[in-house]
């Protein structure tokens, strides 16, 4: 999850999957070799476009069915702060669009426990960017 703050609010950055209208937060697979901080870092950098990362919070995980319902999934989710604001997507052919939303704004959302975790840390979430200026 990548936050920053404009003018007192705080705002996420989303991505919308070629072919579906939804967003997501960025996400993926581990590669041979990483852990799962450092996976996160590069599907950001990937889906969403950012590189310049501060490391704010570990967010816990979440279990979910995979896509095709076939296996239950364990999702990481970390917290970071970032100054960029204009940046493209590297993985172009999957993921065209970043955007920005403010945290009590939400568009909708493919995958349900992504909002609940962006509404249930929304007050830890506005705490901790604050806290890091």
């Amino acid at each position: 999850m990548v936050v920053r703050e404009e003018k007192g609010q705080v705002l996420v950055a989303l991505v919308q999957e070629r072919s579906y209208e939804e967003y997501v937060l960025p996400k993926g697979h581990l590669e041979p070799g990483e852990d799962v901080e450092e996976a996160a870092r590069r599907e950001i950098a990937e889906e969403a476009g950012f590189t310049q990362l501060e490391f704010l919070a570990n967010l816990g995980t979440r279990e979910r069915l995979s896509f095709l319902k076939t296996e239950w999934k364990t999702i990481h989710y970390f917290l970071y702060r970032t100054e960029q604001v204009d940046v493209k997507p590297e993985d172009v052919e999957n993921h065209d669009v970043m955007r920005w939303f403010p945290l009590e704004s939400l568009p909708p959302m493919f995958w349900p426990e992504q909002r609940e975790l962006l509404e249930v840390n929304r007050q830890r979430i506005s705490i901790l960017i604050q806290g890091n200026q």
